[in-house]
């Protein structure tokens, strides 16, 4: 029997295709999502091959150099900034080695405190004295942890709330109405040397922040540098994000808690912005919380363990945390809550009363 046309060429592309992967197979291998190995495609950093039905195959080759993008985004590298090195420029490299190398001196540091720590117990070990449960659990925990709890105010009806196991990046969610500004005002109030951050930050065209970049040249140079930055992820600049890059920067507050932190920005922008946010939560930067009800910024599928959710609840049941796996308690509230962003800037130019 004859094969028919083209049959050949498939049975060759099919026998040779045996250690491809699919889309999912190859996130799962490399640890990423779907959507990073697409994002990866979008900017002509890997070109998988096709199946005879068109679906995306992964040859090793293409597993090895997302592997070696996903080592230099773990780095802090931009999107642009991964393709100048996958391209032989030095300069980018050197920058991000030069962060990471920061990152575990910091490490070592703590390490090597906790050391000290062991062994001064040990030493009043052999003099007979028991170490109390503080001084044990100071070995075991990464860092000082943060945490707060308070009574609950209107709209609950003060309830007790705790917040223990502070995340670096904390998203708080609920519909209109559900009381999440009044929780995050109280979460700022309470955490230790927390400040919040409102959207007066754009009153007036963002003067405020203007103002800061003026009198504070480190400060500038830092938001500068984190605008290129975003700018290569695909931000656009404006006002909106320059006054959010400026309450990021700031040093002081050890922990901030954010108002609609989408607030003026377009979706290449938040998308931007989420990927800065996750890359400065595994290096240790501050706490975060950020109140959202966009899809680009709390993006349920890329949550990692270095997130929490909060939600609160439309009946003003007291907030709770939100594993974000489908069919999780609560899940679907959050998801509900969520919006596209061209559905948040709509909400947001809603004509007001007159």
């Amino acid at each position: 029997m004859l094969a028919a046309p083209g049959q050949h060429k498939d049975d060759e592309l099919m026998c040779s295709s045996n250690s491809w992967l699919n889309a999912s197979e190859a996130a799962r291998r490399l640890g990423v999502s779907i959507k990073a190995l697409r994002l990866y495609e979008q900017q002509g950093l890997i070109n998988p091959g096709r199946t005879p039905a068109g679906y995306r195959a992964y040859r090793p080759d293409d597993i090895d150099r997302a592997a070696e993008i996903v080592t230099l985004r773990t780095l802090g590298l931009s999107l642009a900034q991964v393709a100048r090195v996958l391209d032989g420029d030095p300069d980018s490299l050197n920058a991000a080695l030069s962060t990471h190398e920061a990152v575990l001196d910091n490490e070592i540091r703590e390490r090597v405190h906790k050391l000290d720590k062991l062994r001064s117990i040990q030493a009043d070990l052999a003099r007979g004295r028991m170490p109390s449960d503080r001084e044990l659990a100071g070995l075991l925990s990464r860092s000082a942890e943060v945490s707060t709890a308070f009574e609950l105010p209107w709209p609950w009806g003060g309830e007790w709330f705790e917040v223990r196991d502070v995340r670096p990046l904390n998203y708080i969610v609920g519909s209109l109405g559900s009381g999440k500004t009044r929780l995050a005002h109280r979460l700022a109030e309470t955490l230790p040397n927390a400040a919040f951050v409102g959207l007066d930050r754009l009153d007036n065209g963002c003067v405020a922040a203007k103002t800061m970049l003026e009198t504070d040249p480190a400060l500038r140079l830092r938001v500068t540098r984190l605008m290129a930055w975003l700018a290569d992820e695909g931000a656009t600049q404006s006002d909106a994000l320059t006054a959010l890059l400026v309450a990021l920067e700031t040093e002081g507050p050890a922990v901030l808690v954010i108002d609609m932190v989408e607030q003026g920005l377009d979706q290449s922008s938040q998308e931007a912005l989420m990927a800065y946010l996750r890359q400065r939560a595994k290096v240790g930067g501050r706490p975060l919380f950020i109140m959202t009800r966009s899809s680009a910024i709390l993006d349920l599928a890329a949550v990692g363990p270095d997130e929490a959710i909060l939600l609160c609840p439309a009946n003003h049941s007291p907030p709770s945390r939100v594993v974000p796996y489908p069919g999780a308690p609560g899940y679907e509230a959050v998801a509900t809550c969520l919006a596209s962003p061209e559905v948040r800037e709509r909400i947001s130019r809603r004509p007001q009363p007159a």
